[in-house]
């Protein structure tokens, strides 16, 4: 018989060990070892089977709980933990002691947050970057709070068929059973917040909040009593749904989030955001709502955009256009209507912000990156190869510049080192005296005087562990393909800790080339088994339920690694997640990824490998591009150019190959008489002082604070409502005025027929403002080394001077440059629009040239 109703009784801790459960409440302990070590020994058996203290606690006895108050050593040891996280959220970090013009408090929106596998709210990458922006804003001190939305079915649980075929499975997710707490009214109530619907009831949503130390997560959930089954629905699973669904969401986290940021600040008394920060596109209807609530304040509506550009950060992270959301654009008529989302906003304006209205540009869709570039004052990439992808990708919203000029940066991404590296890489670390967040030499000389038998002695015990692990999922995943235990006897021997093993976890669109290993299948197995220097290979990966693309791949490795002839050297593990990747990384010697070159933003996996003391086989794409140096890995060669999408596979399968052949395996197995590869480590411990301090999260949030969150902020302060109306007429103007700007005639002197280094050019050029005044913008020349249709590259500039004035608004301006190189030379002068308020030359995407 089923259960009519479903609830969860929460244990009443003895008061001696009540501090179990504030310790439970704070995710904190997902990457605290001494507060894990509390909850194993609550209970061993429920700790390995979950690494879950809420479940750990559900399921402790009675007489268990009563034995442990009644526990001096427990309690003392308790009690160190409690007094750990005490001082872990009340002491001044780095953001306190040197960040003191910092933003007060940042919002931060993303679709998904992976922070622990028991809080499943998250795909892949951009999840897992969240989770650990949040866990290193937390170590820094930053004053973040994440936004996000909680899902009822997380994303899906994965599975194969006895074919080989992916299948998800969506188990409900309890509450009750999760490491949050529900957000609730001074009387007791729940915390709700609601959105008008197009001829429908308000979609209603409660407010969840997840401690990440010292950041709170709000998440968004319509599972609400009395709530119709398709507002129920929104929040049901994560990427799930048609466009409409799809559009449900993304109100919810944006316009939805911004209100629960106002319920929060009201209830906790915690300062409402000065920066706004928007994980890729999804949340971009935050600022739509952020604007309505100015207008509502008196604000005209320009004047409100200004505030809200000036205060909103924007992160693309798809070099893919596929990977952008686009909407039809009747369907945001349809909930952008008077009444509906954001009473009071105009709808043409609306549809403004996601108009795709460059060449090449859609007018029937909504882009919801478009919307995030339009509504933000600062964009980024997230490496630099994906910065300068992104320009171009992008480049049709600001068409009058060169793509150095479209005013998106780059911040790489890091990775949250105490997540992912393995506790006792994170103990020889501290026992070295060494902190990759410190000083780097002081750190380079602590990671030289590691001994390298006992680094070696070290990585074989992680490989056991990740092998040991493997088996154990593998027998699981051929019992749910229907296999019985008396055919199951081979796993015993599946893979070996004294194999060289190569790692490959990630999700699987065709750009990622799950199995570019298998161009030449016959090759690959003779690595595999070649009986002097075997290798051996460890596979993961989701494809999106929607992907049949994806899954056939899945199917064609998973048929590869089911050969009898292979299936020890070869595996894939299905379900891919938190829990898996944390023995996978530490325990893989090489860290495998071969995207299609540059369709990978980032690819944060290979840092969480190298930080484990792998070493990185890629394709220079992402930030592998931008921190190889020859030594601290290998970069398979790429065939950028060749149209023929075989032809490049084959070549680029071919070069993996060779390396792993000629290169890898070799060094890896070239041991002494006392079994320890000495060339192997002297490049891994390279690895580890070229990357350690590079890949950290800490350095990535760092990042965004100084040359995003700050000056956002300051941006923000500067604009109150009569600079900000200021402005917003000031901009009316410049466009308004921007046809009669022109370059009207250009006069050089110094650099004849036969220019030398040490002449001077001297410019004079004679420009027409119109209505506008000088003051309004910038004369500039512009020069540098001409390249192909005479492009001016990496071009200097110089200002250039009023120096005469006409009738009809006519200047003369000048100014010189030393020419300070040989070579070819050009020079060009453009006229640009110049304010206080502007946070790049690019910004109003207006420009005159000569």
């Amino acid at each position: 018989m089923r259960a009519i109703r479903r609830f969860t009784v929460r244990p009443v801790l003895p008061e001696p060990i009540a501090a179990l459960g504030v310790l439970a409440g704070n995710l904190r302990w997902s990457w605290h070892p001494a507060t894990q070590d509390v909850f194993a020994e609550v209970s061993p058996e429920a700790w390995a089977a979950t690494h879950d203290p809420v479940h750990v606690l559900g399921s402790a006895s009675r007489e268990r709980l009563d034995a442990l108050a009644a526990d001096d050593g427990f309690r003392q040891r308790l009690g160190d933990a409690a007094a750990s996280l005490d001082r872990y959220l009340a002491d001044d970090r780095w953001y306190q002691r040197q960040q003191h013009d910092g933003p007060r408090a940042i919002a931060y929106f993303s679709p998904e947050f992976g922070i622990t596998a028991v809080l499943p709210q998250y795909s892949g990458g951009l999840g897992i970057l969240a989770g650990d922006h949040l866990k290193a804003a937390s170590d820094l001190g930053a004053p973040i709070v994440g936004v996000g939305l909680l899902y009822r079915h997380g994303y899906f649980a994965q599975s194969l068929s006895r074919e080989g075929w992916q299948q998800e499975g969506y188990p409900l997710l309890d509450p009750d059973e999760l490491p949050i707490t529900a957000l609730r009214e001074a009387d007791g109530s729940l915390a709700t917040i609601s959105i008008g619907q197009p001829g429908d009831r308000d979609l209603v949503a409660r407010i969840w909040v997840a401690r990440v130390g010292r950041v709170p997560l709000l998440m968004l959930d319509t599972d609400v009593e009395g709530a119709p089954d398709h507002h129920v629905a929104v929040t049901d699973r994560l990427y799930g749904g048609n466009s409409e669904h799809r559009l449900r969401q993304e109100l919810l986290l944006g316009v939805g989030g911004v209100r629960a940021l106002r319920a929060w600040s009201r209830i906790t008394g915690a300062v409402e955001p000065e920066v706004y920060h928007t994980n890729e596109g999804h949340a971009g209807f935050q600022g739509i709502e952020r604007i309505r609530e100015l207008t509502a304040s008196g604000l005209s509506f320009d004047a409100a955009l200004e505030v809200c550009r000036a205060s909103t950060v924007f992160t693309t992270h798809t070099p893919v256009p596929a990977g952008i959301d686009r909407f039809p654009r009747s369907l945001i008529e349809q909930y952008f209507a008077e009444g509906a989302a954001t009473p009071g906003v105009p709808l043409d304006r609306v549809l403004a912000f996601g108009a795709e209205s460059y060449a090449g540009g859609d007018p029937g869709v909504f882009n919801m990156a478009v919307l995030g570039f339009r509504l933000a004052q600062r964009a980024n990439g997230v490496s630099q190869l994906h910065g300068h992808v992104s320009r171009e990708m992008f480049h049709g919203l600001w068409p009058a510049f060169d793509e150095a000029e479209v005013p998106i940066t780059s911040i790489t991404n890091g990775v949250h080192a105490p997540t992912w590296v393995a506790r006792e890489f994170q103990e020889l670390v501290a026992e070295l005296g060494a902190d990759a967040d410190g000083d780097p030499a002081a750190f380079q000389a602590a990671i030289e005087a590691a001994p390298f038998g006992r680094v070696w002695e070290l990585k074989h015990a992680l490989r056991e562990r990740l092998v040991d692990d493997a088996r154990a999922r593998l027998r699981a995943s051929w019992r749910g393909r229907g296999a019985a235990d008396a055919e199951l006897g081979w796993i015993d021997d599946a893979l070996d800790p004294d194999v060289l093993t190569i790692g490959f976890a990630r999700r699987v669109p065709s750009y990622k080339r799950l199995t570019l290993m298998l161009r030449d299948p016959e090759r690959l197995k003779r690595l595999l088994l070649d009986p002097e220097r075997p290798v051996q290979l460890v596979i993961a990966g989701k494809a999106h339920p929607a992907d049949d693309g994806g899954k056939k791949l899945i199917q064609e490795l998973v048929r590869f690694a089911d050969d009898p002839e292979v299936r020890h050297r070869i595996v894939f593990l299905p379900n891919y997640d938190i829990a898996m990747a944390l023995p996978l990384y530490p325990g893989c010697d090489v860290w495998l990824n071969n995207p299609l070159r540059p369709y990978e933003a980032c690819g944060t996996s290979g840092m969480k490998a190298a930080l484990n003391g792998g070493l990185n086989l890629s394709i220079l794409d992402g930030w592998w591009d931008e921190w190889f140096d020859g030594d601290n890995g290998w970069a398979i060669p790429s065939a950028d150019g060749v149209d023929d999408a075989d032809k490049r596979d084959d070549l680029e399968a071919t070069a993996l190959y060779d390396l792993i052949e000629r290169e890898i395996a070799p060094r890896f197995y070239d041991a002494g008489a006392d079994g320890v590869p000495v060339r192997w480590l002297e490049m891994m411990r390279h690895t580890f002082v070229s990357l350690a301090p590079k890949v950290l999260a800490t350095r990535m949030v760092r990042d965004y604070v100084r040359l995003l969150y700050s000056p956002a902020a300051a941006s923000a302060r500067g604009l109150d409502a009569t600079a900000a109306t200021d402005l917003a007429a000031w901009k009316a103007r410049i466009a308004a005025g921007w046809p009669g700007v022109r370059v009207e005639h250009v006069e050089s002197d110094g650099a004849g027929d036969a220019a030398e280094v040490g002449a001077v050019l001297s410019v004079r050029a004679f420009v027409a403002l119109g209505a506008l005044s000088p003051d309004d913008v910038a004369v500039q020349l512009v020069s540098g080394r001409p390249v192909g249709d005479d492009e001016i590259a990496d071009p200097q500039l110089a200002p250039l001077d009023v120096v005469e004035t006409y009738e009809g608004g006519r200047y003369c301006v000048a100014g010189s440059i030393p020419l300070d190189r040989s070579g070819a030379f050009g020079y060009t002068v453009r006229v640009v629009p110049a304010g206080a308020h502007l946070a790049s030359v690019a910004e109003l995407g207006l420009v005159a040239t000569a």
